[in-house]
């Protein structure tokens, strides 16, 4: 594979960089930990009208025909600045999908999507269910149209969608359908870092079939590879800043009239850090480019699945331990980079999970 990054990744990532480095000050993150809802209009305006949230779609929704490695890069720049915003869902997940399987009126959804004036999200969690491509959702056609009843849970920015994928069981398959949040429960749940999820209640709830009931489980597993692909590069993007963070706290903080980053314990934990954020940096990168490169990525994608739970939270800790006691300061950078990075390894899952699917993967 070639790791050289593309020209459009390049300026995707420095634009978007700019974009959140004039928005996302220290001051309007704390800002957002006090804020009803931790969401950044500002800045998703600001996404949309420089056009970011189009950039990677395809050309027939306002796109530019880019793709995973550009996404990735957009990404991996929204976890530096720990941006609250719905990029992963509304844009890579929700207009993706439909840009790629959807009806020409679900694309043109798409496309004020990209645009910004709309936002789109997934539903893809269950409450004890492990398998999310086996939702335990069900839909039945009626005369009056497909419902569906079930409930999802961490549903991102449900209660500002203008419509919600959800997979749901059809006579034993899967299919994905788009649900109008209007017309189901949405009760707000608190996650580790404020993000504004939410659970969703479906009882007979209308549904608008998504491709078609055949085609479903490959639209799920579309959505899935790039939700877990997603997560791991905001995750990245996240370590990469914590650990910028750490070092240079541990060259500026002495203790005994040395620099705390000098004293051998400290300095092997922050070389652990490096090699842990290397490694998922090498991850990310292999399941980008294989998906863009329309190669099997699924073993690809699952590593970086695994670096990024497993390694965040390792790196996360290390963020807090270094800082002492402003790591868990709540005015303090810090703890914002380690409750994302907690929240992205809880979305990701355990790290055995990871090596029991990986596993599975190789012996298949």
């Amino acid at each position: 594979m070639d790791f050289t990054p593309t020209e459009a990744q390049l300026d995707l990532g420095r634009l978007t960089g700019e974009v959140c480095g004039k928005l996302v000050t220290a001051d309007r993150l704390r800002e957002l930990d006090t804020a009803d809802e931790r969401f950044d209009q500002q800045l998703w305006n600001s996404l949309a009208e420089t056009g970011v949230l189009a950039a990677a779609l395809p050309e027939a929704v306002g796109g530019s025909d880019l793709g995973s490695l550009e996404q990735t890069a957009i990404l991996r720049e929204l976890g530096k600045h720990l941006a609250a915003v719905p990029y992963l869902w509304s844009i890579a997940l929700g207009a993706g999908a439909l840009a790629r399987f959807g009806s020409a009126a679900q694309q043109e959804l798409a496309t004020r999507a990209g645009a910004g004036s709309v936002i789109l999200t997934v539903a893809l969690a269950e409450e004890r269910n492990w398998e999310p491509a086996a939702p335990t959702t069900t839909a039945v056609e009626t005369e009056d149209g497909w419902r569906l009843t079930g409930a999802k849970t961490t549903v991102p920015f449900a209660n500002r969608a203008e419509r919600i994928l959800v997979p749901a069981t059809v006579s034993g398959t899967t299919a994905v359908f788009l649900v109008d949040p209007a017309a189901a429960t949405v009760t707000a749940q608190q996650v580790v870092d404020r993000s504004p999820e939410f659970a969703v209640e479906l009882t007979d709830t209308p549904g608008e079939l998504v491709g078609t009931v055949d085609s479903g489980a490959e639209i799920l597993d579309w959505i899935l590879t790039r939700a877990w692909l997603g997560l791991s590069a905001l995750q990245l993007g996240t370590l990469e800043r914590a650990l910028e963070l750490v070092a240079d706290y541990a060259r500026e903080r002495e203790q005994f009239g040395k620099a705390v980053g000098s004293f051998q314990a400290v300095a092997q934990r922050l070389a652990d850090a490096y090699i842990d954020v290397q490694g998922l940096r090498l991850a990310v990168t292999q399941a980008a480019w294989l998906l863009s490169e329309d190669l099997p990525a699924a073993e690809a994608v699952h590593t970086a699945k695994f670096w990024a739970a497993d390694a965040g939270h390792r790196v996360a800790h290390t963020v807090v331990h270094v800082h002492g006691g402003v790591g868990i300061d709540r005015e303090h950078i810090a703890h914002n980079y380690f409750t994302a990075a907690k929240h992205n390894e809880f979305a990701l899952g355990a790290g055995t999970d990871h090596l029991r699917a990986l596993g599975a993967l190789l012996a298949g």
